[in-house]
């Protein structure tokens, strides 16, 4: 019985480590806000864009490379290169990134978002539609 306790004891230790890791795991780094206007709808070179994903990473390709800003825009420390709005597409083509309803008002409209950047992932929210 007293070999039992200390597994379990053991087992419950583990957990919680490895519940405190990951819980730790994708720290908030921060946030910014920003309109995804027409412009951020099609692509550099004039096509359109097919997706939410697409036209919030072209919003920071806006913001940074070519300085077409929204007078609502902010700037973000993360998404300055290319490779780095990559990632951020990456982040927002995954699960919990974005609502379908969200992702609706980004490809139809031209709502006011706030992008939450963590470690290892976003997540967008529609603060004006």
């Amino acid at each position: 019985m007293r070999k039992s306790g200390i597994v379990i004891a053991a087992g419950l230790l583990l957990a919680s480590l490895l519940g405190a890791g990951a819980a730790h795991a994708d720290d908030m780094l921060g946030s910014y806000v920003a309109r995804i206007s027409d412009r951020d709808h099609q692509a550099s070179d004039g096509y359109a864009l097919d997706n939410a994903a697409q036209m919030v990473r072209q919003d920071r390709a806006n913001w940074h490379k070519f300085r077409r800003r929204d007078s609502d825009d902010e700037g973000d420390g993360w998404f300055r290169t290319n490779d780095q709005r990559a990632d951020l597409q990456r982040m927002l083509e995954r699960g919990g990134a974005m609502s379908s309803s969200t992702k609706r008002a980004i490809v139809n409209g031209e709502p006011l978002i706030q992008v939450d950047v963590y470690e290892n992932s976003v997540r967008v929210s529609i603060l004006e539609n």
